[in-house]
């Protein structure tokens, strides 16, 4: 923000509008997008410190660390290599201040027989396997949650000298983005959520400071935090220095809202590294879209052309395990067997010859792929929803533009 010149909430401003701009070009719709400077959230944050100091949760002292501004967190000497963060491969500075720390060792043991228990599933297993080792390693430091005189943050309410160091504040914002006014009697009817999803890099505090804040204020834990991998190019991570770099303006421009989605979507295990090059994406999408579902469709509405066939009710809830285990790989992957066997079996039956010499069979057919394509309509909904109305339009009107252009 000194940088360029601006205040810090003009530059957190600028920052927020383009995430949202971000999310309405990829078509996510979102309930609500939370700022952590909105008044109703440092309410009920001053409420949480105040009850956790009432406590003794929190409590006056000193702490020294090596501070990696990045990351906005301290950092142990066994997660730095060769002395430097490895997220933005600096020396972390050496600080000592006086603070407010919170208690971490108390209830360590608690923490982690709910882990191992899957009360707090950490999600895919290998997260799960990664904590447990690092809580079973070694005791917990008291976490330092205040920085003193810095003015960017919510001030302390027992202590206004200093302000909320900003991973507790953040945390927070899972339940007042839910309406919460900081009162632990008094949650909302949502929690405990399902569901967290987060990043790879931050699992660490959320699988601890996240949890004892909650274990200190005697609220349920989420039932699991789910976490997910990076996005990689060319088998390492994307930089301007490499030319590496994927920008997503780049990919709407060239394959779509809905062509960005799926190649993000489908590239790998959801939860895992992802590695992606322009050069792969454009041949996955001539494959599967162009070729694959976009031929599927014009093939089928073009044959269909003189036949009166119905909407066909589909039950989709055999996927819904797939759903709740987060499996969104495994489903693309179901739905584009779908399109592969469709446009196989169209070239093992002729459909146009039949049409001709077998009328009964013709239907017969017909009827079989459009019912295969109401499925991947509804399938494809939380997926490519534009692609997907549009498919159900086509198979209502006989009508169909190409979905997806080759690109050469």
């Amino acid at each position: 923000a000194e940088a360029q010149g601006k205040d810090p909430q003009e530059f957190a401003d600028g920052i927020a509008e383009i995430f949202q701009d971000l999310w309405k070009k990829l078509d996510i719709e979102y309930s609500g997008f939370i700022r952590t400077t909105e008044s109703k959230h440092k309410v009920a944050v001053q409420k949480v410190l105040q009850t956790l100091f009432d406590k003794g949760a929190i409590y006056k002292g000193e702490y020294e660390g090596l501070y990696c501004v990045g990351c906005e967190q301290f950092k142990s000497e066994n997660e730095l290599v060769d002395g430097k963060c490895p997220d933005h491969d600096k020396v972390p500075e050496t600080m000592s201040e006086e603070c407010y720390l919170m208690k971490m060792t108390e209830v360590q043991k608690t923490l982690i027989e709910k882990i191992k228990s899957d009360e707090f599933e950490i999600a895919p297993e290998r997260y799960k396997n990664e904590i447990l080792s690092f809580l079973e390693s070694q005791e917990l430091k008291d976490v330092s949650i205040s920085r003193k005189n810095v003015k960017w943050g919510i001030p302390l309410p027992f202590d206004p000298e200093h302000t909320t160091y900003v991973w507790v504040d953040a945390f927070l914002n899972y339940l007042t983005g839910l309406g919460w006014d900081g009162d632990a009697n008094n949650l909302p009817k949502e929690w405990p959520v399902d569901v967290q999803l987060i990043g790879k890099d931050i699992l660490r505090v959320h699988a601890t400071i996240w949890p004892v804040i909650l274990l200190h204020l005697g609220i349920k834990l989420p039932r699991r935090i789910f976490t997910h991998g990076h996005i990689l190019s060319g088998g390492k991570k994307m930089s301007k220095t490499l030319g590496n770099v994927i920008d997503i303006e780049e990919m709407l421009e060239k394959f779509g809202v809905d062509g960005t989605r799926y190649l993000l979507l489908s590239a790998g295990p959801f939860g895992e590294d992802i590695d992606i090059t322009m050069e792969r994406m454009i041949e996955k999408y001539n494959a599967d879209l162009a070729n694959g579902l976009g031929n599927l469709v014009s093939r089928v509405i073009k044959l269909s052309q003189n036949l009166d066939l119905k909407k066909i009710e589909i039950d989709v809830r055999g996927y819904e395990k797939n759903i709740d285990k987060l499996e969104l790989d495994t489903i693309l992957k179901s739905i584009w067997q779908i399109v592969k066997k469709s446009n196989q079996y169209i070239d093992e039956n002729k459909p146009w010859e039949l049409s001709k010499s077998d009328q009964i069979k013709f239907e017969e057919v017909m009827k079989k792929l459009f019912s295969d394509l109401y499925l991947i309509s509804q399938l494809l909904i939380p997926f490519m929803p534009e692609t997907a109305e549009k498919i159900k339009k086509a198979l209502e009107t006989k009508q169909v533009e190409p979905l997806f252009q080759r690109i050469k």
